[in-house]
């Protein structure tokens, strides 16, 4: 049920023009089944997409319900599954998120296998930490070592997925710069390649740690290639992988 409240929900109608007859019995089941006007059905079964933008960061892992929700609390997903934690995963300390590479290709292998392999982009990866000035160096650089490899390790599985006939065709890292996110409650959490130090007599652009490539080069990264080059680089900007 997890699959069809998070995923399926908007997967479905957006790519195959109707919504899971199991969410939509749950939903009316539940009393919670929107209202629709004559030709809405047909409206979105007659205008599905044609390219499919995936936004990924961190898994989602549910188990089964081990104590049923008391009969007059509000009805929420969750009262179909609980959450897990896997025992020994990997976390990203300074963000609170299970770090899964391995999630990135589980994701485009369904993907190719439930929705017809249709053409698909990563249109967000990337690792967010909070406080990264802790790790900047006497010249003002940051080291940020651990967001390479997160970068890296994604980018192999995506190239898995190339090699086993998925048919993705991009990958944008999230992101290039700082951003200053309401959703944090503005709360200065680094998700970027290069930083911005706001002054009164402007802004200043800080570089993160370099080994000599350029922070604007245009990497691409062909199927019959791997990934291991991206191991020697501390920058990324944009990646675009081919099959």
């Amino acid at each position: 049920m997890a699959d069809a409240f998070f995923n399926r929900s908007f997967l479905d109608p957006a790519v195959k023009g109707h919504f899971p007859e199991k969410l939509v019995e749950v939903l009316k089941k539940e009393g919670f089944m929107p209202s629709m006007e004559e030709g809405d059905l047909e409206l979105i079964r007659e205008n599905t997409i044609d390219l499919l933008g995936i936004n990924y960061y961190q898994p989602r892992r549910v188990k089964a319900k081990e104590h049923m929700p008391h009969p007059q609390a509000p009805f929420m997903p969750n009262h179909y599954f609980d959450s897990f934690e896997m025992p020994g995963r990997k976390m990203n300390v300074y963000r609170g998120w299970e770090i899964y590479e391995k999630g990135i290709y589980d994701i485009l292998k369904k993907v190719q296998t439930d929705y017809d392999n249709i053409e698909c982009f990563i249109s967000e990866n990337g690792m967010g930490v909070e406080g990264e000035e802790r790790f900047k160096d006497e010249e003002g650089m940051i080291h940020d070592d651990y967001r390479i490899d997160f970068i890296s390790e994604h980018l192999k599985w995506v190239h898995q997925a190339i090699q086993e006939g998925s048919n993705v065709k991009g990958y944008h890292l999230w992101t290039f710069m700082d951003n200053w996110s309401w959703s944090n409650a503005y709360k200065k959490i680094v998700m970027d390649l290069s930083q911005l130090i706001f002054k009164k007599t402007g802004n200043e652009r800080l570089r993160k740690a370099d080994t000599g490539f350029n922070p604007f080069q245009r990497i691409t990264v062909f199927n019959q290639n791997t990934c291991s080059f991206l191991e020697k680089s501390k920058y990324f900007f944009y990646v675009t992988v081919s099959g």
